[in-house]
């Protein structure tokens, strides 16, 4: 490592850990990986960050932003303006202005919490096992771990976009699916008309760039029809390169698999 860089890099740990306290956590000394806790307007977001050995001179730090409540334009936006800080930068340490970019859009983001002057009305007439009959049944596949960052699929036999709809948000009811870095998604319906049959499909990255449409790629490969998985993954704090999209696809096939939905 270029010692210039060293001692930079040395410098911006040393005075981020003093700025952010306990929110500041080291996750490898060896891999130089740190995790910043940012809260504002009751709203939490991670980001995680790895220093490359040619940091800040030649190249950004390598990042990953847990938000798994924020709207996907909101995040793509974000994104876009974490390189525009760094484009404006470059050669110099940033993310101290990277963690205050995300603190002032949170900052511009409506809480979460219901206002306390709002009262939310008791349906107690509400019957759940109704509820779950309309969720189709979801497979949870096995996780893959990798460099301390873990993937898992999951997969369920959907019929329209209520049905997808119904599956994401019965994962998300579990605090640890709800909680992951990233929760990448991909589906593909037969729809039979008049006219003859059609296909309706769609994918969301939530954050993690190309993933979802991927996973759509390897749906239409295996011509899967009237199926949806979801892959959560886990972020550890150490970049896995091109080897995440090997271990997506991984996920995504092995759960196709192991509902009985893959097609021969």
């Amino acid at each position: 490592m270029d010692s210039d860089n060293l001692i930079k890099q040395a410098e911006e740990v040393e005075a981020l850990s003093s700025i952010y306290g306990d929110d500041w956590t080291i996750e490898s000394d060896n891999f130089k990986s740190y995790r910043i806790r940012i809260v504002e307007n009751k709203n939490e977001a991670l980001l995680f960050v790895t220093m490359p050995p040619d940091y800040p001179t030649l190249s950004p730090p390598k990042y990953e932003l847990s938000a798994p409540w924020m709207d996907r334009k909101i995040k793509e936006n974000l994104h876009k303006s974490l390189d525009e800080v760094y484009l404006e930068n470059i050669g110099e340490t940033v993310i101290y202005q990277w963690v205050e970019k995300i603190r002032e859009v949170l900052q511009n983001i409506k809480s979460t919490e219901t206002p306390k002057n709002i009262v939310t009305p008791v349906i107690e007439s509400l019957d759940m096992t109704k509820l779950k009959i309309n969720c189709p049944e979801i497979t949870h596949g096995e996780v893959i771990v990798d460099r301390k960052s873990s993937f898992q699929g999951h997969a369920a036999e959907v019929h329209s976009v209520e049905d997808v709809n119904a599956v994401i948000t019965k994962l998300k009811e579990n605090k640890k699916i709800l909680n992951a870095t990233h929760n990448m998604y991909a589906y593909r319906i037969e729809r039979k008309t008049a006219k003859g049959t059609t296909i309706l499909q769609d994918c969301d990255d939530d954050g993690e760039a190309h993933a979802g449409s991927r996973m759509l790629h390897l749906l239409q490969i295996l011509d899967q029809k009237n199926t949806l998985v979801v892959v959560s993954r886990w972020y550890g704090g150490i970049q896995l390169g091109p080897d995440r999209f090997r271990h997506i696809n991984n996920a995504t096939r092995q759960v196709i698999q192991q509902a009985g939905m893959l097609k021969k």
